[in-house]
């Protein structure tokens, strides 16, 4: 390969995910010449809508689902057409001691809601307390998730925003179960909020770690309110989106293409058909981190210590014929399913679920979560399936790591998490789920589950992560010198930098590590 067979950018940005596509327009609106290589054939990652079933006119949100941490900066600085919708129930809860009542809280009514937590829980104060509960973490989303699209805060300056130094401490430094039986009394609302610490987390509420704690706070802070919007026309409809935006802004997108290493001086190599490179003043990672690590080791880089990531749930796709009668004739299921639905998962079903997975075995019952995102948004499904009731259905396993995929045969144990998940989400119900799963042409039911395994095969995610790693703190415990420091994308590397999940303020459909990449990377390249 000689020099004038090398293409040169001012930014090589490897891996196509919603994150690089966010980079890739910010960089080319500035005037940069940048290009986004993605080994699949189409760009997205995660954030994409498909058929999974021939024959069937449903387009799913295969693997990310639902927005809440995506900046209205972002959308605002890039001209992103996307039509975000808040859901009217937030959640619905039965009581899997008793399933013939639950708890449903409705966000536009605070005297329903309230009546719901006496009918399950026999008295009103747990109702006063939940309330109070989520206005004391209401200053946390209006303190940080403002500073998420600027350089990273000191923890003092963030601490001091708050202003709340006992519930800082408490979410800080102490694991999140003693917050949650400082503030609730039932097991069933401690249950209720302890989800939010786990979802993709592998850990238990007084986990030492204080994964959750993490995991919790970026899920509380979202949009300033916690709220988790459904992407009208399904998670595809964001990334197609930004795919406009990049290419608009005149960015090259070259897609069906590996990288199979990359060297600390810019420099990317790709094989197709025949080997090419592409160099970069900088290059940035939309890849998680073990991936790069690979790559740069491929690229005569030292390897590198980093801990194996490991994913933590399974998530299951339906279509329905028509949504299952539940045991509680209180709520019905157009209200229970359009919020999140928690299935099993009170903070002790939670604990001894993790304590089960420790052990290699598949909780049981295994928590579950579950929403409808075509009862907020019909466009998702084709007329015909609209006119004749059909809906679809996502559940969401909780505290089912990645080592209880067996690597010998990871398509039989994804058949036994579907099946655990099945059996969880019945024992809530008045009939069996498999009566209303809706039949493709040809006979097959319209379900699938992708496991942490399924997630590393098609998505290259290691260990089926999410996340691409532990999530961090959003913020710095000392100010930084260097611009890729201070916008939390640094790599032991200079001209390296995160772009995606792996980032400091990485994790969900959100842009940020996108946005932080480019903010950095501008600040290098016009130095």
């Amino acid at each position: 390969m000689t020099a004038s067979d090398t293409r040169r950018y001012d930014v090589v940005i490897v891996g196509g995910g919603h994150n690089a596509l966010v980079a890739a327009a910010y960089l080319a609106r500035a005037g940069r010449r940048v290009v986004v290589i993605e080994r699949s054939d189409a760009v997205g990652g995660a954030a994409v809508s498909e058929r999974p079933w021939a024959g069937v006119d449903a387009r799913l949100s295969r693997y990310s689902y639902l927005v809440s941490l995506l900046p209205q900066k972002i959308i605002d600085d890039l001209g992103l057409r996307i039509d975000l919708r808040r859901r009217r129930y937030s959640s619905y809860t039965p009581d899997p001691h008793d399933p013939t009542r639950g708890i449903l809280v409705d966000t536009q009514d605070a005297a329903a809601t309230a009546a719901s937590f006496a009918r399950t829980l026999g008295e009103t104060g747990e109702a006063e307390r939940f309330a109070a509960f989520g206005e004391r973490l209401a200053p946390l989303g209006r303190a940080i998730f403002p500073t998420m699209t600027g350089p990273l805060p000191t923890a003092d300056e963030v601490r001091e925003s708050v202003g709340d130094d006992e519930l800082w401490t408490a979410l800080t430094e102490r694991p999140l179960g003693d917050l949650l039986r400082g503030s609730l009394d039932s097991d069933l609302a401690r249950g209720i909020a302890l989800t939010d610490g786990l979802i993709g987390t592998f850990a238990s509420s007084d986990d030492p770690s204080l994964a959750q704690n993490r995991c919790f706070l970026y899920h509380v802070i979202g949009g300033e309110t916690g709220h988790w919007d459904v992407p009208v026309g399904g998670m595809g409809a964001v990334a197609a989106e930004l795919e406009r935006a990049a290419l608009e802004a005149g960015a090259e997108i070259v897609t069906g293409t590996d990288v199979i290493s990359i060297s600390p001086d810019g420099d990317v190599h790709t094989m197709t058909d025949r080997s090419e490179v592409y160099h970069g003043t900088l290059v940035l990672s939309g890849v998680g981190r073990a991936v790069l690590d690979d790559l740069l080791t491929a690229g005569g880089s030292p390897a590198s210590a980093t801990e194996a990531p490991e994913g933590a749930q399974v998530k299951v796709n339906m279509l329905l014929s028509r949504l299952p009668r539940l045991r509680d004739s209180s709520v019905t299921p157009e209200a229970a399913f359009s919020g999140t639905f928690h299935v099993n998962e009170t903070m002790t079903q939670l604990d001894a679920a993790y304590v089960a997975a420790s052990g290699g075995l598949i909780p049981e019952p295994l928590p579950v979560e579950i929403y409808c995102h075509s009862l907020t948004d019909p466009s998702i499904l084709g007329d015909d399936l609209r006119a004749s009731g059909a809906q679809t259905l996502t559940m969401f396993g909780l505290q089912v790591p990645h080592r209880l995929i067996d690597d010998t045969d990871p398509v039989a144990a994804g058949a036994r998490l579907l099946a655990a998940a099945q059996q969880s989400l019945d024992s809530v119900l008045a009939e069996p789920l498999r009566d209303c799963i809706f039949r493709a042409p040809d006979g097959r039911l319209c379900i699938e589950a992708r496991t942490t395994s399924d997630l590393e095969r098609s998505l290259n995610m290691v260990g089926g992560d999410i996340f691409h790693g532990g999530l961090s703190w959003p913020w710095l415990a000392a100010p930084a010198t260097t611009p890729a420091a201070r916008w939390g994308v640094s790599t032991p590397h200079s001209r390296v930098l995160l772009c995606g999940s792996s980032a400091q303020r990485g994790g969900a459909v959100s842009g940020i590590g996108g946005q932080n990449a480019a903010m950095a990377a501008l600040e290098i390249l016009e130095g």
